[in-house]
């Protein structure tokens, strides 16, 4: 392994329901809401990245009511090799950490939900960061 994380935090959270006539609206249209996944670095010293990875809701439609939602995690990686490749770079910020820290991710957001009175959130256990890695390739 080329890396290893030496630490992970929640570094920003919204979750905003301005009303409620929002939260019974949503309660009713939560499924018409898409997850959006975001994955940004920075390097904060030498051999050490900042991986922020988002987590956020927003309506598929429009004209529903809408709640501000997004996690933003923060997984502060140690790299061991000085001289990785920029693909090697890549793979591992936009995929080996996103998923090592996505179930963690996860179940944050769906806990923020449930304890909102929104049980039927149905966040996939599972995504597919290589797949999303190689798409955002052929863009």
């Amino acid at each position: 392994m080329n890396y290893k994380i030496i630490g992970k935090y929640i570094k920003e959270l919204n979750f905003n329901i301005p009303n409620p006539k929002t939260f019974f609206l949503l309660s009713k249209d939560i499924a018409n809401y898409k997850i959006n996944i975001d994955i940004k670095s920075s390097q904060a010293k030498q051999n050490i990245i900042e991986v922020l990875t988002s987590l956020g809701l927003t309506p598929t439609k429009a004209g529903f009511e809408t709640i501000d939602t997004k996690i933003v995690f923060s997984t502060i990686v140690e790299l061991e090799n000085k001289k990785l490749s920029k693909g090697e770079m890549e793979k591992i910020i936009l995929i080996k950490i996103p998923e090592k820290i996505y179930p963690e991710l996860r179940n944050i957001f769906v806990f923020l939900f449930e304890n909102s009175g929104f049980k039927d959130v149905k966040i996939s256990k599972a995504v597919d960061f290589e797949k999303l890695y190689k798409m955002r390739k052929v863009q």
